[in-house]
């Protein structure tokens, strides 16, 4: 595997394979590139089944051992399929999808080689799921979700996106993944550097210490040192101790509501924001849709392009490799009053292309 000087190996990459999407959620920021996304046709800039197959073939000549396909919405692609039957077979192939085109192709894509999913569901109320992805397709999701389950690719892990829209469900989605033992749950910080409207972020480490009070196990996962929470409790628990779950909202309210897990159920959580050991244990690049390497989410000023030959897509790899850096603590640093600004050493770095252009 190439290591970077900062001794952080790349074992894994994630593709997107489109910015397309059904969707319009209203945190996205789109693999960190901002609003890209044009009309749902595909556009002449998206990468070719060809090219995605070259690249992850490279990727493996570096031991890159684990693929995730993402968008956008990658199952918008008609040859996703092909695509995962043709990821070389050392590599564990994961996406992450919303959930919609699962019915009717979930098989297939277990067929052609696809290991694990993730499915983004912020919450378990048709008009909250509404609001939040400004989409009716609720129970399409849910259907999605089964028909994965369905398909062999339990554990199905459930993306949640934590802010304050969202805080006062969490509760609900914990006890729904103890109560389905074919479930997880992965809560991701809001990341209000990428998506903006920073009074939705909220103070994460209170939803850490809600769920280290309820778990029976914490354990900490390589990649990005991610906490995991391992859930359980019996209703007996609860009516003896009149336990309550409670996040408490910045506006000072308190949103509660009665604890209710059945069965284990595993929590994790994600999150970047202002986190130095978070990026110090960061073991991924990204493919954007249109064929640039990013070493790092939160960036796109030093974006390399992969050309359409082996041999670029070699030289690209090494280079993003060579020159990425842990965001916080590194390209971002803390001043003494506790904010974040780019370190000098990095304000002039230069990339393949004039950086996208974000909007929210």
């Amino acid at each position: 595997m190439l290591e970077d000087d900062f001794g952080r190996e790349v074992s894994g990459v994630r593709v997107s394979l489109t910015d397309r999407c059904n969707f319009d959620c209203v945190y996205c920021h789109n693999e960190g590139l901002g609003d890209t996304r044009g009309p749902m046709e595909a556009q002449d800039d998206e990468l070719t089944a060809d090219t995605i197959v070259a690249f992850l073939e490279v990727a493996a000549e570096f031991g890159v051992d684990s693929v995730k396909f993402t968008g956008g919405e990658p199952m918008l692609r008609e040859d996703l399929e092909a695509i995962v039957r043709r990821a070389p077979d050392e590599m564990e192939v994961s996406m992450t999808t919303n959930g919609t085109f699962l019915p009717g192709r979930a098989p297939d894509l277990v067929d052609a080689g696809l290991e694990r999913v993730n499915v983004s569901q912020d919450a378990l109320d048709s008009e909250a799921f509404a609001e939040l992805t400004q989409s009716g397709a609720y129970d399409r999701v849910l259907e999605g979700v089964e028909a994965a389950l369905d398909a062999g690719l339990a554990p199905v892990k459930l993306n949640m996106v934590v802010f304050e829209p969202t805080a006062g469900y969490v509760p609900k989605m914990v006890d729904h993944v103890a109560e389905n033992p074919g479930l997880q749950l992965q809560l991701i910080e809001y990341m209000p550097e990428l998506a903006g409207h920073p009074e939705w972020a909220i103070d994460i480490d209170r939803v850490h210490d809600w769920l280290e009070d309820r778990a029976d196990k914490v354990e900490h996962r390589e990649m990005h040192d991610r906490k995991r929470y391992w859930m359980h409790s019996s209703d007996a628990a609860v009516e003896s101790s009149g336990a309550t779950t409670s996040l408490a909202a910045s506006d000072g309210g308190v949103r509660t509501e009665p604890v209710n897990n059945h069965n284990s159920g595993m929590v994790e959580i994600v999150d970047p924001v202002g986190n130095e050991n978070f990026c110090a244990n960061c073991h991924r690049v990204r493919l954007t849709h249109d064929g640039y390497l990013k070493g790092c989410l939160n960036r796109n000023d030093d974006l390399r392009d992969i050309g359409t030959t082996k041999e670029s897509m070699r030289a690209a790899f090494r280079e993003t490799v060579d020159t990425r850096v842990p965001y916080y603590g590194e390209y971002m640093v803390e001043t003494e009053d506790g904010e974040w600004e780019i370190n000098e050493a990095y304000i002039d770095t230069d990339g393949d292309r004039a950086p996208y252009e974000y909007s929210e």
